[in-house]
């Protein structure tokens, strides 16, 4: 066996499967799915990625990097996939940004993929853009947790923020310490109508969780919530 350090390019093995998701406005969107090599995975992470307009898509790299290590190293389903409208190597979504509003259908077309292929213990884990499309409509679907990563909280309102309380929904907010929109103390009053929330700050953090140190980071971070016996991740992989 050769054991190999996880560098930021490092992509482990994994059942990968090109997926197509339908919305119920009659869209296609474009994406992928990657599950543990061997066996079935503990838990499901539905991923929603950050801003169309500034760059944001299915393989923005903490995205990415997740569905390249997660599987192999914490046994997780990863799906990935363009909003509408959104272009990658992949392919591009049908249809074209609103803004969150009709990004609803995208969030439904995700969870009932999740639904019809089975897939465990369904987490939502948004990034920025993401995270209000996760406050705004994630709620009201049987998943175990949501986890936000820099939310700007921008669109999602009051409202939609409270709306969580009482679900029997874990939340966890994910703020890094020099975010551009939101940082951690303004986070918590923020959060406020949301006791349950778990918030972590993220000492030295940036929105865009640049470099390896800040990817591992936020990983572990995840991984220490949906599949606790996985963390922390290891460094080094042998194939």
């Amino acid at each position: 066996m050769t054991e190999i350090e996880i560098r930021s390019g490092t992509e482990l093995p994994a059942r990968r499967e090109e997926i197509e998701l339908h919305t119920d406005d009659g869209l296609t969107l474009v994406g992928e799915l990657a599950l543990p090599l061997s066996g079935s995975p503990v838990a499901t992470l539905v991923t929603l990625h950050p801003l169309p307009t500034h760059g944001g898509f299915m393989d923005s790299h903490i995205l990415r990097k997740a569905a390249a290590r997660l599987p192999a190293l914490a046994d997780l389903a990863v799906l990935r996939f363009n909003l509408r409208g959104v272009s990658s190597p992949r392919g591009t979504s049908d249809g074209s940004f609103d803004g969150g509003e009709s990004e609803r259908f995208d969030v439904k077309a995700a969870m009932d993929f999740v639904a019809e292929r089975a897939l465990p213990h369904p987490w939502l884990v948004g990034w920025s853009f993401g995270t209000e499309l996760v406050l705004r409509y994630g709620a009201q679907y049987p998943i175990d947790g949501a986890i936000l990563l820099s939310p700007p909280l921008h669109r999602a309102s009051e409202a939609d923020v409270a709306a969580w309380e009482g679900k029997g929904k874990r939340l966890v907010a994910i703020v890094p310490e020099f975010d551009d929109y939101l940082r951690p103390a303004e986070a918590r009053e923020r959060f406020a109508s949301v006791p349950s929330i778990e918030l972590v700050a993220v000492e030295g953090g940036k929105h865009l969780w640049v470099g390896e140190q800040q990817t591992r980071r936020v990983l572990d971070e995840i991984v220490a919530r949906v599949n606790a016996a996985a963390y922390p991740l290891p460094t080094t992989y042998r194939e």
